[in-house]
């Protein structure tokens, strides 16, 4: 069922602002109807299985299958032999993770990764480590960043793993990979990331970024859900994985199971779309981010940036707001979909273990809301977003008790 569409106030009436206006596009994005076009044929028409090779059905979609692989290797500068196509991004990092540890388990136990990785890369290292492995989680600097030194220091001769995320899903904080990269060469280490939330939105290149893992989702790019890739590289170094799933052999032995054709047709074309579009994207994005931020943070007091900001993604914004509890916040803006956490977590009301890292308290991290901007959205939007935000943040502080002390310079807690 589709969200209800409700009335626009008056103040914003006529300025293209439709609502629910939505605003976390990185826990998914609408498909973008390019893409939706590419897929439909494959519904009906083209609807063979890419491993039927002895007739035109089987060979029109193993072409689409190709076509795919192709336009995903473009976008990250890789061959499309080193593209393996899975369920999402949390199947690409259980193979790349779990695949390295039982490949290379003879030179070594140990594995590298962040206190701020996405729970698809946490929990399966502490999955790893009930089997004997040995896990270091990396902590962050106040701005979100890992210390290139404290990576270097962490790494010994029995690490076989480093696996850092391109991108953080919650504060949008992108980190040096092709530093981390080039000191896991310079060591003999396999270096996987997880770009779910990267690709399409900034430029990535395996080669020049030192890659030898990453792990892609369809649907944080404008794509379908339920399909994604792993790149795995071929050479210098070559990769090697144990595969996780067993069965007929599929991508080289690296995937057991049908593929989704439709879907990766999907991933393909969204691909293509963004090797042409990202850059004016980009700019788009950022420039709708900065607006959002200048018109929220210029008309509230106490409200605070998580991450750094030099180095984010351009449609990502994590506020905190002082003195007002997430979760109100979020039902007095009901008619905006924007998140206190990531979606994988937003189950639980325990306090974002990302802005934890970062040094905040509980109370600013339950006061903490994420907006992600993507293709589709506005000017018009991004000031509607602004008014309604300040308006409600301005309305709870009134109820607030600890508001008022904290601008009397009163201690509650003392």
């Amino acid at each position: 069922m589709s969200p209800d569409v409700k009335a626009v106030p008056p103040e914003h009436a006529g300025k293209g602002v439709k609502l629910p206006v939505y605003m976390d596009n990185h826990a998914t994005t609408a498909m973008d109807p390019r893409v939706l076009q590419e897929m439909l044929p494959y519904f009906v028409e083209k609807f063979g299985n890419a491993a039927s090779r002895n007739h035109a059905f089987g060979w029109v979609a193993e072409e689409g299958v190709e076509q795919a692989r192709s336009q995903i290797a473009k976008l990250i500068g890789a061959t499309a032999k080193e593209i393996i196509f899975t369920s999402g991004a949390t199947e690409s990092d259980n193979l790349a993770i779990k695949g390295v540890a039982e490949m290379y388990k003879q030179n070594g136990n140990h594995i590298i990764t962040a206190v701020t990785e996405h729970k698809a890369v946490l929990d399966t290292c502490k999955r790893l480590e009930t089997y004997g492995y040995r896990v270091t989680y990396l902590p962050v600097q106040k701005d979100g960043l890992i210390d290139l030194d404290e990576l270097k220091r962490a790494m010994d001769d029995k690490t076989i793993l480093v696996t850092i995320m391109a991108a953080n899903n919650e504060i949008g904080v992108l980190q040096p990979i092709a530093e981390m990269g080039k000191l896991c060469h310079e060591r003999g280490v396999i270096f996987h990331t997880d770009a779910a939330q990267a690709v399409g939105k900034i430029p990535l290149d395996v080669n020049r970024q030192n890659l030898d893992l990453l792990s892609i989702s369809a649907h944080k790019m404008h794509g379908p859900k339920g399909v994604g890739a792993l790149y795995m590289r071929r050479k210098n170094p070559q990769v090697k994985l144990s595969a996780i799933l067993d069965g007929g052999g599929h991508e080289r032995g690296m995937r057991s199971g049908t593929l989704n054709v439709p879907g990766i047709v999907g991933l393909g074309k969204a691909c293509a779309i963004a090797s042409e579009e990202m850059p004016e994207e980009s700019c788009k994005l950022a420039g709708l981010r900065n607006r959002l931020r200048d018109r929220i943070m210029s008309r509230l007091d106490e409200t605070y940036l998580n991450g750094s900001m030099e180095h984010r993604l351009p449609g990502n914004l994590n506020i905190t707001f002082a003195y007002v509890e997430g979760e109100s916040l979020l039902m007095g803006i009901n008619d905006i979909a924007v998140s206190s956490g990531s979606a994988c977590t937003s189950a639980t009301l325990e306090a974002s273990y990302v802005l934890k890292a970062l040094g905040a308290d509980d109370d600013l991290a339950h006061s903490s809301i994420r907006f992600g901007l993507g293709r589709f959205n506005t000017e018009a939007e991004v000031d509607y977003v602004a008014d309604r935000v300040v308006e409600t943040v301005s309305r709870l502080r009134e109820l607030s008790p600890s508001y008022d002390a904290a601008k009397e310079r009163i201690d509650l807690k003392s």
